[in-house]
Protein backbone atom coordinates (compact mmCIF):
# COMPACT_ATOMS: atom_id res chain seq x y z
CA UNK A 1 0.00 0.00 0.00
CA UNK A 2 2.42 2.30 0.91
CA UNK A 3 4.56 1.92 -2.52
CA UNK A 4 0.56 2.39 -4.21
CA UNK A 5 0.53 5.32 -2.42
CA UNK A 6 4.10 6.75 -3.18
CA UNK A 7 3.01 6.09 -6.74
CA UNK A 8 0.20 8.18 -6.52
CA UNK A 9 1.48 11.02 -4.56
CA UNK A 10 4.25 11.30 -7.45
CA UNK A 11 1.88 10.96 -10.39
CA UNK A 12 -0.94 13.62 -9.04
CA UNK A 13 0.91 15.29 -6.09
CA UNK A 14 0.76 14.84 -2.28
CA UNK A 15 -2.70 16.79 -2.15
CA UNK A 16 -4.72 16.05 -5.07
CA UNK A 17 -4.36 12.57 -4.37
CA UNK A 18 -7.67 10.82 -2.52
CA UNK A 19 -7.52 8.05 -0.19
CA UNK A 20 -9.69 6.40 -2.50
CA UNK A 21 -7.24 6.30 -5.26
CA UNK A 22 -4.36 4.99 -3.07
CA UNK A 23 -7.08 2.34 -2.10
CA UNK A 24 -7.58 1.75 -5.63
CA UNK A 25 -4.32 1.22 -6.72
CA UNK A 26 -3.71 -1.01 -4.05
CA UNK A 27 -6.08 -3.16 -4.80
CA UNK A 28 -8.10 -2.71 -1.65
CA UNK A 29 -11.44 -1.32 -0.42
CA UNK A 30 -11.56 2.48 1.33
CA UNK A 31 -12.83 0.50 4.07
CA UNK A 32 -9.52 -1.99 4.38
CA UNK A 33 -7.45 0.75 3.66
CA UNK A 34 -8.29 2.00 7.65
CA UNK A 35 -7.41 -1.06 8.89
CA UNK A 36 -3.78 0.34 7.94
CA UNK A 37 -3.88 3.55 8.03
CA UNK A 38 -5.69 6.72 9.32
CA UNK A 39 -4.23 8.83 6.51
CA UNK A 40 -2.53 9.11 3.87
CA UNK A 41 0.20 10.99 5.83
CA UNK A 42 0.70 7.64 7.17
CA UNK A 43 0.97 6.07 4.10
CA UNK A 44 3.62 8.03 3.01
CA UNK A 45 5.84 7.70 6.36
CA UNK A 46 4.80 4.31 6.18
CA UNK A 47 7.42 4.01 2.84
CA UNK A 48 9.96 5.56 5.07
CA UNK A 49 9.65 3.14 8.48
CA UNK A 50 10.14 3.59 11.89
CA UNK A 51 14.03 5.12 11.81
CA UNK A 52 13.80 5.98 15.09
CA UNK A 53 13.86 2.56 16.66
CA UNK A 54 16.47 1.93 13.96
CA UNK A 55 18.48 4.10 15.35
CA UNK A 56 18.16 3.11 18.56
CA UNK A 57 18.68 -0.78 18.51
CA UNK A 58 21.65 0.38 16.60
CA UNK A 59 22.86 1.61 19.05
CA UNK A 60 22.39 -0.61 21.54
CA UNK A 61 23.92 -2.98 19.59
CA UNK A 62 27.62 -1.13 19.51
CA UNK A 63 30.75 -2.03 22.16
CA UNK A 64 30.62 0.89 24.92
CA UNK A 65 33.62 1.59 23.71
CA UNK A 66 33.97 4.16 21.01
CA UNK A 67 33.31 7.92 21.65
CA UNK A 68 29.43 8.92 21.51
CA UNK A 69 30.08 10.82 17.97
CA UNK A 70 31.08 7.60 16.77
CA UNK A 71 28.67 5.48 18.19
CA UNK A 72 25.77 8.19 16.52
CA UNK A 73 27.26 8.02 13.19
CA UNK A 74 27.57 4.70 12.89
CA UNK A 75 23.98 4.40 13.83
CA UNK A 76 22.75 6.92 11.27
CA UNK A 77 25.64 4.92 8.75
CA UNK A 78 23.32 1.73 9.58
CA UNK A 79 19.93 3.36 8.87
CA UNK A 80 20.77 5.68 5.91
CA UNK A 81 22.59 1.91 4.33
CA UNK A 82 19.12 0.81 3.98
CA UNK A 83 17.47 3.32 2.27
CA UNK A 84 16.52 2.77 -1.71
CA UNK A 85 18.11 6.22 -3.15
CA UNK A 86 15.25 6.39 -5.65
CA UNK A 87 12.65 6.21 -3.41
CA UNK A 88 14.03 8.46 -0.87
CA UNK A 89 14.49 11.48 -3.64
CA UNK A 90 10.78 10.89 -4.88
CA UNK A 91 9.20 11.08 -0.91
CA UNK A 92 11.51 14.23 -0.76
CA UNK A 93 9.73 15.40 -3.40
CA UNK A 94 6.51 15.04 -1.59
CA UNK A 95 7.39 16.80 1.11
CA UNK A 96 8.93 19.71 -0.06
CA UNK A 97 5.45 20.17 -1.88
CA UNK A 98 3.49 19.80 1.80
CA UNK A 99 3.46 22.19 4.75
CA UNK A 100 2.23 19.58 6.70
CA UNK A 101 4.16 16.95 5.43
CA UNK A 102 7.60 19.30 5.76
CA UNK A 103 6.17 20.10 9.49
CA UNK A 104 6.02 16.36 10.16
CA UNK A 105 9.68 15.70 8.85
CA UNK A 106 11.02 17.97 11.45
CA UNK A 107 8.97 15.88 13.99
CA UNK A 108 10.75 13.28 12.60
CA UNK A 109 14.38 14.65 13.34
CA UNK A 110 13.29 14.88 16.65
CA UNK A 111 12.47 11.76 16.85
CA UNK A 112 15.48 10.61 15.72
CA UNK A 113 17.83 13.43 17.96
CA UNK A 114 15.63 11.90 21.22
CA UNK A 115 15.96 7.88 19.91
CA UNK A 116 20.15 8.68 19.96
CA UNK A 117 20.00 10.58 23.21
CA UNK A 118 18.25 7.38 25.10
CA UNK A 119 20.32 5.23 23.23
CA UNK A 120 23.01 6.76 24.28
CA UNK A 121 22.30 6.89 27.66
CA UNK A 122 21.54 3.25 27.79
CA UNK A 123 24.84 2.26 26.44
CA UNK A 124 27.31 4.96 27.70
CA UNK A 125 25.23 5.54 31.43
CA UNK A 126 28.73 7.19 33.24
CA UNK A 127 28.48 9.95 30.58
CA UNK A 128 27.28 13.24 31.42
CA UNK A 129 23.50 13.38 30.26
CA UNK A 130 24.06 17.18 28.71
CA UNK A 131 27.36 15.80 26.97
CA UNK A 132 25.36 13.04 25.01
CA UNK A 133 22.26 15.53 24.74
CA UNK A 134 24.60 17.73 22.34
CA UNK A 135 26.06 14.78 20.69
CA UNK A 136 22.37 13.57 19.60
CA UNK A 137 21.68 16.78 18.53
CA UNK A 138 24.69 17.64 16.61
CA UNK A 139 24.36 14.36 15.35
CA UNK A 140 21.08 15.09 13.68
CA UNK A 141 22.23 18.44 12.14
CA UNK A 142 24.68 16.43 10.46
CA UNK A 143 22.59 14.32 8.99
CA UNK A 144 19.92 16.89 8.17
CA UNK A 145 22.90 18.81 6.18
CA UNK A 146 24.39 15.50 4.41
CA UNK A 147 20.48 14.79 3.51
CA UNK A 148 20.11 18.36 1.78
CA UNK A 149 23.57 18.24 0.26
CA UNK A 150 22.72 14.70 -1.15
CA UNK A 151 19.13 16.06 -2.51
CA UNK A 152 20.87 19.06 -4.36
CA UNK A 153 23.29 16.69 -5.85
CA UNK A 154 19.97 14.49 -7.31
CA UNK A 155 21.31 11.39 -5.35
CA UNK A 156 24.99 11.11 -7.28
CA UNK A 157 26.10 9.25 -4.91
CA UNK A 158 25.01 6.82 -1.69
CA UNK A 159 23.59 8.89 0.97
CA UNK A 160 26.02 7.33 3.34
CA UNK A 161 29.17 8.94 1.87
CA UNK A 162 27.21 13.04 2.76
CA UNK A 163 26.83 11.31 6.09
CA UNK A 164 30.25 10.26 6.27
CA UNK A 165 31.59 13.76 5.06
CA UNK A 166 29.11 16.02 7.21
CA UNK A 167 30.52 13.94 10.30
CA UNK A 168 34.56 14.50 9.06
CA UNK A 169 33.59 18.04 8.70
CA UNK A 170 31.73 18.47 11.90
CA UNK A 171 35.07 16.52 13.71
CA UNK A 172 37.51 18.95 11.45
CA UNK A 173 35.84 22.04 12.63
CA UNK A 174 35.57 21.07 16.32
CA UNK A 175 39.18 20.37 16.44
Amino acid sequence: MADAGLKAFLANGYDATTLDEIAAAAGISRRTFFHYFKSKDEVLFASLGNHASVVKASILAEPPTGTAIDIARDALLNLVGSFQGSQMMATAKIMRESKTLRSRRHTGYLQLEQAIFEGLCELLPDQERGSLRLVALVAVVALRLAVETWQQQQARHPLAGYVRDAFERLKTEIR
